[in-house]
């Protein structure tokens, strides 16, 4: 029995890992707004009303508070559990250049002449960075493979 690596669209898989951590971010450090209740009438011009429809407004409300915030917490634990599983190297860069709340206002360069001790070269970055990508793209399920 043998297994092969998929051979992935380079372009198209790092695309989909950035807006995959980009999300993260989002959805990390920016705060939940929850939806409130209108507490003010609306009034039908027509009259009647919607025929045969139960609105719950209350209920549907919370039930949307609470599901897209579970929601997010399970999207930032899974990205979290994926990157912990990258070696060492890997989940530094990932961690440095895409988890971090001033990340998109890092450029790569920042990453692999400062961040790193000692400093890498751009060459041996980017190699590191398409292997964490391959990894965490074939972890979350978002490799796009090539045709």
């Amino acid at each position: 029995m043998e297994f092969e690596l998929p051979e992935l669209d380079r372009k198209a898989t790092q695309r989909e890992v950035e807006d995959a951590l980009e999300k993260y971010r989002i959805f990390k450090y920016l705060a939940f707004e929850e939806r409130e209740a209108s507490i003010t009438a609306a009034y039908d011009d027509i009259g009647g009303g919607k025929a045969n429809t139960i609105s719950d407004q209350t209920g549907s409300i919370a039930t949307y508070n609470i599901s897209e915030q579970e929601k997010r917490k399970r999207y930032c634990e899974r990205i979290d559990r994926a990157v912990r599983r990258l070696p060492k190297m890997e989940r530094f860069l990932i961690e440095e250049r895409y988890l971090k709340e001033d990340a998109e206002y890092l450029t790569d360069i920042n990453v692999y002449c400062f961040k790193f001790q000692p400093p890498i070269s751009a060459m041996t970055y980017s190699k590191l960075r398409w292997k964490a990508f391959y990894k965490l793209a074939l972890n979350l399920n978002i490799a796009v493979t090539k045709s």
